[in-house]
């Protein structure tokens, strides 16, 4: 009996994804743990697995098309079955699909888009639904060497770009443009960035926020990472110091540590702190579990571990879900101070600057010093201003005294 194979939620903010590309075609015989195709969710190019064995009869959507979560997406079942009630989709896509699975595969020399007319600029790769058509690798490749994948002519599949476009392609001079000529580029909105802006607008508007920051004297901490690294086998980093200091102290204040959940307030005895890390298409919230209870070079490990996943598109739901308090450092950019929005379901989310040398001034003497600012931004529904700022008071006394983080 023919089995329709819905696209399943991927992550727990899904509600829509991208087929990126298929792993399969109509025809093919396959079987439970085979892949049947790259999909797009709102964070992470992911593989969807198939569980059903049978023949594919029918694949209900294109590569790059976007399809709502629970919409029938394959087919799968005996050769020459019926399976025309298993669809849900209008007849006139239908037939469309039907013509284009019984038409023969076109050859790359058939499809691929000509190189050789006269046009400025080459002739941008075909999509669907505003979105190019290129394999993640291709996708990769382009963005490591800073081409725009749009402007690449595809020579796969229905004009798909694959790897050897990317190799071939020779971006054309840059255009000075003349004085007075207004030009603009647009950019399809991703599926992880409709979920960020989502989210962040929902928590922005609906969860009152207020701020505290507060200067922490780092000279020790950064003496103490230094000398922390002369033994590790995995380098230390501020942030990773950072990360140990926020979980201890959400130890000692747990009102921090908690979420809104409308006729209830949660708080958590468990300490999951997410660590911002940004990616091409957005924001990732990777998430280190029971900070509190690991060493430094575990916390290192791990952040480490998962920056080359972010990068690669490899973090998976197990991976970001079960924040309970962020942190978003944009030290490393030179960045003195900002704000951050909080990341539900968390009350709060500390934003931490860059420590830098100043003047400082120690017992009635100025002395050269390292001064870094954090903000927390809290969710007043769930946190009042005095224990935001006992936990800032707590945080800075481990950062400026970081012996007691190993006690």
């Amino acid at each position: 009996m023919a089995v329709a194979i819905k696209l399943p939620k991927m992550s727990d903010t899904m509600e829509e994804g991208v087929i990126v590309s298929w792993q399969v075609k109509v025809g093919d015989e396959i079987k439970s743990g085979d892949i049947l195709a790259e999909v797009e969710t709102d964070k992470a190019t992911m593989d969807l697995d198939n569980y059903e064995k049978g023949t594919v009869l029918h694949l209900n959507a294109n590569e790059g098309d976007t399809i709502p979560v629970d919409s029938v997406i394959a087919i799968v079942g005996k050769k020459g079955e019926d399976f025309a009630d298993l669809l849900t989709a209008p007849p006139a896509k239908e037939e469309a699909k039907a013509e284009e699975a019984s038409a023969p595969v076109a050859t790359p020399q058939q499809t691929a888009p000509s190189v050789t007319t006269p046009t400025v600029a080459p002739t941008p790769a075909p999509s669907s639904n505003g979105r190019t058509l290129a394999s993640p690798l291709a996708k990769k490749m382009a963005s490591d060497k800073g081409f725009d994948i749009g402007q690449i002519p595809g020579t796969g599949e229905g004009g798909r770009i694959v790897k050897r476009d990317v190799e071939n392609y020779t971006p054309a001079p840059a255009f000075a443009g003349t004085s007075g000529v207004e030009s603009f580029s647009t950019t399809p909105v991703s599926q992880m960035r409709k979920t960020i802006a989502r989210r962040l607008s929902e928590s922005k508007f609906t969860a009152p926020h207020f701020y505290l920051t507060m200067e922490v004297r780092m000279d020790k901490a950064i003496q103490a990472r230094k000398e922390m690294n002369e033994y590790s086998e995995t380098k230390i980093s501020m942030n990773d110091v950072i990360v140990k200091a926020a979980a201890v102290a959400l130890q000692r204040h747990p009102k921090v540590n908690s979420s809104w959940l409308g006729d209830t307030i949660r708080t958590n005895d468990h300490i999951h702190v997410g660590v911002a890390m940004a990616v091409d298409e957005g924001l990732l919230v990777p998430v280190v579990r029971f900070a509190n209870t690991k060493p430094l070079s575990q916390i290192s490990a791990e952040v480490k571990a998962y920056s080359a996943k972010a990068k690669d598109k490899k973090l998976q739901p197990a991976d970001w879900e079960g924040n309970t308090f962020t942190i978003s450092n944009l030290g490393m950019f030179g960045i003195e101070e900002f704000t951050a929005i909080i990341n539900p379901p968390d009350a709060c989310i500390m934003a931490v600057g860059a420590a830098k040398e100043t003047v400082v001034v120690e017992n009635g003497e100025m002395k050269v010093g390292s001064v870094m600012k954090v903000t927390l931004s809290c969710d007043h529904r769930v946190v009042d201003g005095v224990v935001g700022s006992q936990f800032l008071q707590t945080f800075k006394e481990l950062l400026e005294n970081p012996v007691k983080l190993l006690v």
